[in-house]
């Protein structure tokens, strides 16, 4: 079984992805976190610079409705040495979807099938999809197969799940059991895969589908995939050490307290699950202002509590 790790805006760049690499491997294939500027910016060109990722299969992620601007960044992927690039049709994000773009171009798939008509003619890359299964409704499926079935997408990647969804609620298994016998493509699932339990109860269910995608899984327990592949038990001391080469490598590459700070508060929105009585150091790490105040609160939870994960 193929496992990767999914994009997470603003969280699974390349600072998080090579500690990661370094300290657990075990991830087939990295995604970047999506592209949406016509041009690169540099934070963009920083995160898929090759350099910035050595040993990892990183495949870049574009975020797009218009076929000019996935081209172009496309063409920019390709002068960096990248062969395949995805496409994120399955962001549910309010600010994303008012444009039309990720889940809100499902609700579009007749736009979407000339778009992908296009992208098939003229990009120099293949193509992979990130979909959900709808805009609004499951029964959107049908018609958004019928589409990625005439292109040669590289894989398919479905997180059964509509728009409206965001990430309530459980994943439709029932369409994506449909997609599975009836679609063409090579299918990788993703959702809701959090404990090696998950990963266990998908794999028997679907024994035919080789790959799987994990984004809040890993956020919430860095070691999963080690008890997923090696049926290996996180500890405190590696996690910690995890912990610390992301801390420090935010600090090298980010400007003043502030920005790394706010880097690893978004991480503790899921990474606290792993802790028992996590809630308090929460706060705490929350409120902290400076990188000291923070590392005090992170080095008492790891101290005073226990895993449960």
């Amino acid at each position: 079984m193929l496992i990767y790790m999914a994009p997470m805006e603003g969280m699974s760049g390349y600072v998080f992805r090579r500690a990661y690499h370094r300290r657990f491997g075990g991830i087939d294939r990295y995604f970047t976190p999506f592209l949406a500027n016509k041009k690169l910016s540099s934070r963009e060109r920083n995160d898929i610079l090759p350099e910035h990722n050595e040993g990892m299969e990183l495949v870049p992620q574009i975020l797009a409705n218009r076929a000019e601007d996935f081209l172009a960044i496309a063409k920019e992927l390709a002068a960096f040495g990248y062969k395949t690039v995805n496409l994120n049709l399955g962001c549910p994000s309010g600010t994303v979807v008012t444009r039309g773009r990720g889940a809100g171009f499902l609700e579009f798939p007749n736009r979407m099938d000339m778009f992908l008509a296009e992208l098939f003619e003229k990009c120099p890359l293949q193509i992979s999809v990130k979909t959900r299964i709808g805009k609004d409704v499951p029964e959107e499926w049908e018609e958004l197969q019928q589409v990625y079935d005439k292109y040669p997408l590289e894989e398919l990647i479905i997180h059964p799940r509509v728009q409206r969804d965001y990430y309530k609620n459980t994943p439709n298994m029932e369409v994506f059991g449909q997609a599975a016998i009836s679609c063409r493509h090579s299918l990788c699932y993703n959702g809701d895969i959090c404990t090696p339990q998950d990963y266990a109860d998908f794999t028997a269910a679907f024994p035919q589908i080789g790959k799987v995608m994990i984004g809040r899984g890993i956020f919430k327990n860095p070691a999963l995939i080690g008890m997923i592949r090696r049926q290996a038990q996180a500890t405190k001391e590696e996690l910690l050490a995890f912990h610390q080469d992301v801390l420090e490598g935010y600090l090298a590459v980010l400007s003043g307290d502030k920005n790394t700070l706010f880097k690893m508060k978004e991480w503790w929105v899921y990474f606290a699950e792993a802790f028992t009585n996590a809630a308090t150091y929460s706060k705490k790490i929350k409120k902290a202002g400076t990188v000291r105040e923070y590392q005090t609160v992170v080095e008492s939870l790891f101290r005073e509590q226990e895993l449960v994960i």
